[in-house]
């Protein structure tokens, strides 16, 4: 058996070196020379981008550039770019003819300043809007690091009282809430309740969220502040509605006393401008994300990265 899949193996690894070197058209590829730090493709060029960086293999970065009225398809494509660094970046950008650059409207993105400056040098004219989705992360992990925290206080607390009953050989026996978790477990499983509204909730969720509420008023009035904010998203109708929304969840933030959600409200304030501008259009960054889940699926289809400038050939070939 084991001299049949190394006869397979070889017999895939020949088929796929003769595929590459007289079937494919690799070694006439016009980008060939340079894939491995840029590949560009003007023609792919749209009103509307997204930009996001992803990984290629062995934690080697590229910057993505995608024309989302593509959704993903052939001549979805701009730019694959090696690194992040703005100006190495926003240098291969600018190959294209600047009166097609300065045609690109919005270019969505998550908050990174590097991906921000990139768009202010090679798309002037365009919107930079921040990505919804990745602002609202920010709140929620925020709501996360409190539920977490208290937790691992739990956690030790309960070691403690077992490590204390065994010493007096005793049976170490947890409180029990009413709906049959102890107090880590109940930290523990209300993770996921604790992203949706109430609305959302199961039965057994909202029996544990009460309890949970009640043991931890923080959580609540931190699950509260949560909720305010995903409402600024889900029922601003304007740029202008939406800045006194979000002037309001500031005011609230800073009267709560709340110090995990300081460095959001931070970085919030520091990106507001781009984040109102999701009320122009409510456009979001998730063609991005979509296009890096094909490019790690169209990976594992080919096992790997093994030979990366046939794996850019084939890449540009499939989107390019």
């Amino acid at each position: 058996m084991a001299s049949i899949a190394i006869s397979n193996h070889l017999e895939i690894n020949t088929f796929e070196k003769q595929y590459r070197d007289h079937l494919s058209g690799f070694h006439s590829w016009d980008q060939k020379d340079h894939a491995e730090i840029w590949m560009l493709f003007p023609q792919n060029l749209g009103s509307r981008l997204a930009i996001d960086e992803t990984e290629l293999t062995n934690g080697e970065l590229y910057t993505i550039v995608t024309n989302k009225a593509k959704h993903g398809k052939k001549g979805a494509l701009v730019a694959m770019i090696e690194g992040t660094k703005a100006a190495a970046v926003a240098a291969v950008l600018c190959r294209i003819e600047a009166s097609k650059r300065r045609m690109v409207i919005e270019v969505t993105l998550d908050l990174s300043p590097a991906m921000e400056a990139i768009v202010g040098t090679s798309f002037r004219a365009a919107r930079i809007t921040s990505d919804r989705f990745h602002v609202q992360q920010l709140v929620s992990d925020a709501l996360q690091e409190i539920r977490v925290s208290l937790r691992k206080d739990a956690l030790k607390a309960e070691s403690e009282a077992i490590i204390k009953a065994r010493k007096e050989n005793k049976i170490f026996i947890p409180t029990v809430h009413a709906n049959g978790d102890t107090g880590r477990q109940l930290l523990a499983r209300s993770r996921h309740l604790l992203f949706k509204p109430d609305s959302r909730w199961h039965e057994s969720q909202k029996e544990r969220a009460a309890i949970l509420f009640a043991r931890f008023p923080n959580i609540k009035h931190a699950y509260n502040l949560s909720m305010m904010f995903r409402s600024f998203y889900e029922h601003s109708t304007s740029k202008e509605v939406a800045k006194e929304t979000l002037d309001s969840w500031y005011r609230e933030i800073e009267m709560s006393g709340i110090g995990e959600f300081d460095v959001p409200m931070m970085s919030i304030r520091a990106h507001e401008d781009t984040i109102l501008n999701y009320f122009v259009d409510r456009s979001t960054n998730a063609a991005a994300e979509s296009f890096n889940a094909k490019l790690k699926g169209f990976r594992a289809v080919v096992r790997g990265v093994r030979d990366k400038k046939f794996f850019l050939f084939r890449i540009a070939k499939l989107y390019g």
